[in-house]
């Protein structure tokens, strides 16, 4: 979902924006679902929202993290978890997706609504929408 969103999000920036260049990937930190494409509830509100979702599940590497600049973390757990796979030579910057959200009082990070409702996935929606204009909105202040 947040690939799908941050691409759409770039999209709609358009022509103008200074970050037209830029590669969006995403990966688990488990490879549980590899090989999959999204689970259809994300499919659906995507959808909903005129978002299309194409990426397939992979895990992620050893080599994203010389292949990127930015690796996103969803919650403090697999922030912990891709900080202690970072290879020592990396340059990349390893955070969590909300941190860029400049709403005061909200969450920053996205809980798995896998196991829950479709509810849950309006939320991830919601606070991915935020999240990637606050992530754009930091990559065009650095340009």
């Amino acid at each position: 979902m947040a690939e799908a969103i941050l691409i759409d999000r770039l999209s709609k920036r358009g022509s103008a924006s200074k970050i037209l260049d830029i590669t969006v990937d995403s990966a688990g930190t488990g490879a549980y679902h590899a090989g999959e494409p999204a689970d259809e509830r994300t499919i659906t509100t995507c959808q909903k929202h005129g978002v299309p979702v194409t990426s397939i599940a992979r895990r992620l590497t050893p080599e994203d993290y010389a292949k990127f600049d930015y690796i996103l973390a969803m919650d403090e757990s697999n922030l912990d978890t891709i900080r202690q796979r970072k290879p020592p030579s990396s340059k990349c910057s390893i955070s969590l997706f909300g941190s860029y959200d400049s709403s005061a009082g909200r969450s920053r990070t996205i809980d798995d609504p896998y196991y829950g409702g479709r509810r849950g996935f309006e939320e991830a929606y919601e606070q991915c929408v935020r999240f990637a204009d606050g992530f754009l909105d930091h990559l065009e202040k650095a340009e």
